[in-house]
């Protein structure tokens, strides 16, 4: 399992700066911790963004996989951030595979027993958006739509970030990203609960 958070430390705003990616590196297990708390929320919410229903397990994968990779890793915060985002948009494309050959599957687990049952600290953390509403919202876009609105607005990647993780050039991003966005507005528009920040993007990514 990932390590869990240490020494207090709580989920924040999702940032990190170089001096954790580096602890890390050299194997901190505090900053694996901070690590973990600070940026499986947004891990979690690009998942759900995706309609995936084992996102604490895919999440988990995702931080294992980065973990395995960061005494190697080369660069600071916002690379480990777009590293991050890499392996989960591979574990999406994979689940999506995996759910294509084999259908869906829903284990049954008694009411008081199944952990899905009370919220996660991953989702309690999406209440701010309104995590119902923004994976309503996003099912109305295109795949390739959804992709850059997730990675943009829910895991807070730049354009160029964005571009690295899917493969893409800058513009086409910035294309859909416009389309997508004016998508979005034309749905909340009707939506008597609008969720701003699914339409306004952070300023340090304009």
């Amino acid at each position: 399992m990932p390590p869990v958070p240490v020494d207090g430390c709580a989920p924040e705003d999702g940032t990190v700066d170089d001096a954790t990616v580096d602890a890390a590196r050299c194997g901190d297990a505090a900053a694996f911790g901070r690590l973990w708390a600070r940026l499986s929320p947004k891990v979690a919410a690009y998942f759900r963004a995706h309609g995936v229903d084992e996102s604490d397990d895919l999440t988990s994968e995702v931080f294992l996989a980065a973990f395995r990779q960061v005494g190697r890793f080369v660069g600071g915060a916002e690379a480990f951030r777009a590293l991050l985002f890499s392996i989960a948009h591979r574990r999406y494309v994979d689940w999506v595979r995996q759910r294509t050959r084999r259908g869906v599957t829903q284990p049954w687990h008694d009411l008081d027993e199944d952990p899905r049952a009370t919220a996660s600290a991953e989702t309690e953390a999406m209440v701010g958006l309104g995590e119902e509403r923004v994976v309503a919202l996003l099912s109305g876009l295109t795949p390739d739509q959804r992709e850059v609105i997730a990675l943009r607005v829910l895991a807070d990647l730049t354009l160029e970030q964005t571009a690295l993780v899917l493969g893409r050039d800058v513009g086409s991003v910035k294309s859909l990203q416009h389309r997508g966005l004016a998508r979005l507005r034309k749905k909340v528009a009707t939506d008597p609960y609008p969720s701003g920040r699914l339409v306004r993007l952070n300023p340090r990514h304009a």
